[in-house]
This record gives C-alpha cells, structure tokens and sequence, in this order.
C-alpha cells in the first residue's frame, strides 16, 4: 500500500491533521489503539479568555477563525451536530473581581470578548453574590462524537487500523517512511502521551497532567449556560452536566480515583446548593508542555517525520490551528510560528 502521510492518534491533534490532509486531496491512513484519552475526555469548550487571570488566549483569534471553519465542514459532511454555541458565565467571588473584569474589557485584545454587562444572580441553586461576568464568542465542541464520526468515515474508507503501533517496524530512508506493508513519503505522529514511548520524539519535555470529569444529573439546576467557578458547569441537555476538572501532575494512568471525585464534589458543592446526582466518572492524561505551547515540527534527523502534539486543555481551539502550520510547512515550505516549533527546545 502507498500513500502519502501515516498518522499515529486520532485525538484532536490527528483528526484536525487530517483535515488538512483531505482537503488538499492527500492520501493517508490513521493507526489508533484508543491507549490515550484526553481527546475522549475533553469538556470540549472553546473561549477566547484565560478566566483566572483576565488574559487573551495566546492567538486566539487566529485559532478560532480556523477552528471553526473546520468544525462546521464536519457537521455539514458527517451529518453530526459539534458546534453549541454556548456563553461562558464567569462567577465573581469579590468586588475585587468585578474590578478586575472591567478593567481587563478596556484593553484592546479583550474588549470583544468580555461584556461591560454585570449578570446579576438570579438562579436560586448558584451560589453567586456578586454575579457574573459573560465571554463572547465562546461554545462547546462535543469531542466525544467528532471522534465517533471520524473513526467511522475512515473505517468506511479502510483508512483506520484501531491496534498497536510498533515503532520498531518503521524503516525510514530519505524520500519514504516503510512500515510493515505501507509505504509513505511522510509520517506524522499525533499520540498524545503516547509520545513517552515513541523513540524518535520522547526526548522532548511533554508533561503529563492527568484530569478528571463527572458528569451529574441536576433537574432543579436549570442553566443555559457554561458556569466558571471553582470548577467549570458546562450544561448538556436533559438536566445532564459536566463538572471538570482536576490537575494531577503524578498519576499517568486513565484511571478513575475517589480522591479526584472528592475534590470535583467539594469545589461544585461551593457553587451550587440544589441536589444532583453523579451518573459519570472519566479520566485522561492531557499532553501538556511547560511553556504553554504545542509540540510541533520536523525530526532532527528524519526529515520526513513529523510532530503534532502538547495541545494541553485547550485542544478544540488550537488543534486545527497548529495542523494548518504544520501542513503548511511540510508541503509548501513556510516556517512554523517559533513559540510552537519544538526547534526552540534545542
């Protein structure tokens, strides 16, 4: 078999490099063994604004126009609905807050994205004094069926080998990639915290952040909106919420534990005070980087293999942001933006 790209993961940073390479008419296959779930357990929501300290997303703009765009392809293509547009209410614990929220909405790259409305508290269940402040712009992807409706047109297609990927099978010369009976002019490598064990690339500083969702059944709760407090709300239909999530720097397993529960449940109990009960419980080691910034670029020796990955928790915005740059550099020789090409790491 010949083709011209092999991909590894088809999280959110391999199905967005796919994109680029289906709409420019590339041919590929995707290997996938479902080990990594961040991508699966991802909350999903795109928002311009970082909410604990009133600062821009790093190219949020730029992130988002292309974001979207692909997004709203899928939908048309798949047939599925992904995009619900949804604001983001963030709750103000203080005047201090408030403060500091209209004074972020001068500045120029937020004024479009952060209302001079104060939202008073009406919800009896939200504990919320002080009300909300509301971002623009903001919404949800539901990750969970991107990736379904993905895997399934490459099943379709014979494009998707759900099993282990043997780096030790790869024979790589100077115009091809060899594995096994596949051959290929280019290999990308999108595995998420899978990369630990990928020989090429496993010297670059990934860091694993392992995180933590439930999902709760709350019928008197009754918001349209997501809520950002201590944890973040974010409504699903039929009175069903996520409630995300925990940070854990130690644990590199998938693994559900009562000490994550605990901590989801004791931050939502200081924002809402109306029952609800806990029907999910879902854990993921997210990719993350010290720097804040994606992994992406060439093999120092390999030229024709490739990185994509360090998306962190903000995957549904800058994963077809970072897939376009790479795309574009293997294929029309533009440079990588300099804070995301792993060369800065030399």
């Amino acid at each position: 078999m010949e083709v011209d790209y092999i991909i590894i993961g088809c999280g959110l940073a391999g199905i967005s490099f796919c994109e680029q390479l289906r709409v420019h008419d590339k041919t590929f296959i995707v290997f996938d063994n479902k080990s990594q779930q961040s991508s699966a357990v991802a909350g999903g929501l795109y928002n311009p604004v970082v909410l604990k300290r009133f600062t821009p997303v790093w190219k949020s703009k730029e992130q988002l126009e292309i974001a979207l765009k692909m997004y709203a392809r899928l939908e048309a293509e798949f047939n599925v609905k992904l995009d619900y547009k949804i604001p983001v209410f963030r709750k103000f614990s203080s005047l201090e807050e408030q403060n500091n929220w209209f004074a972020a909405s001068d500045k120029s790259t937020l004024s479009e994205y952060l209302s001079v409305q104060l939202i008073k508290n009406t919800n009896l269940c939200i504990q919320a004094p002080f009300g909300f402040g509301e971002v623009l712009e903001t919404g949800r992807i539901d990750v969970p069926c991107l990736i379904e409706a993905y895997k399934l047109y490459l099943l379709k297609r014979e494009m998707f080998f759900e099993n282990d990927f043997d780096y030790n099978k790869i024979n790589v010369s100077e115009n091809s990639v060899q594995y096994k009976n596949i051959q290929a002019k280019h290999i990308v490598f999108a595995e998420g915290f899978g990369l630990k064990i990928n020989p090429f690339f496993n010297d670059l500083p990934l860091v694993p952040t392992k995180g933590e969702l439930l999902t709760i059944f709350a019928p008197d709760l009754s918001i349209d909106f997501v809520l950002k407090g201590p944890v973040f709300l974010i409504p699903l239909g039929d009175h069903l919420y996520t409630v995300g999530a925990t940070y854990n720097w130690e644990d590199t397993t998938n693994n559900i534990t009562k000490k994550g529960k605990d901590e989801l449940l004791s931050k939502l109990k200081t924002l809402i005070s109306c029952s609800f009960e806990v029907v999910n419980h879902v854990a993921g080691v997210r990719p993350t980087v010290k720097d804040r910034r994606p992994l992406v670029g060439q093999h120092k020796t390999h030229k024709n293999m490739f990185i994509l990955n360090g998306l962190g928790t903000r995957g549904v915005m800058i994963g077809p942001y970072v897939a376009t740059q790479l795309f574009k550099f293997i294929e029309n020789g533009t440079s990588i933006d300099k804070e995301i090409n792993i060369a800065r790491f030399e």
